[in-house]
């Protein structure tokens, strides 16, 4: 059964995009995006932002990675956007993420993380055959998945997915 969260009613999870390997001691969570990784959210940044799609805040992991990712969805939809890091986010279990998501008063909500973690967090408020359906190679890096409450429904839908 899909979890059913009631605010808010918009929803986009973003998995962070294509990073690049660890350098000699460099710890995981200071790993940056790749070259590749730096355009594709770019791309996906704009992409979403020509859609209309604009969430009234970012709620953002605090590893480097993540933070580029969020910070490309920034620039594309505005500054004036706020955006949040929390330290919480990074190796969370997907109840973490759950609970973030539904103690939010906005309207729209994106939320900026890691795999499995934003996977499951997908999965969970859609269902394991929406995702399979979805998604049957799993989430990609850079992915950016729309979901809508619909609350005749009592359900959230998967508006759109975006990849680079």
């Amino acid at each position: 059964m899909a979890a059913t969260l009631h605010t808010p009613s918009r929803i986009y999870l973003l998995r962070h995009a294509e990073a690049a390997w660890a350098q000699s001691g460099e710890r995981d969570f200071d790993r940056a995006l790749s070259e590749k990784g730096y355009g594709d959210a770019e791309m996906l940044a704009d992409r979403a932002a020509d859609k209309g799609y604009r969430p009234d805040i970012i709620l953002s992991s605090t590893a480097k990675r993540c933070r580029q990712t969020a910070d490309a969805v920034h620039r594309a939809m505005g500054l004036s956007l706020e955006l949040r890091y929390i330290d919480e986010l990074y190796n969370a279990a997907p109840n973490v993420y759950l609970e973030l998501l539904d103690t939010q008063e906005s309207n729209a909500v994106m939320l900026v993380g890691h795999n499995p973690t934003i996977e499951q967090t997908l999965e969970a408020l859609i269902g394991h055959e929406q995702l399979l359906r979805a998604l049957p190679g799993g989430f990609p890096a850079g992915g950016l998945a729309v979901l809508d409450f619909d609350a005749a429904a009592a359900a959230w839908k998967l508006r759109e997915f975006l990849s680079g």
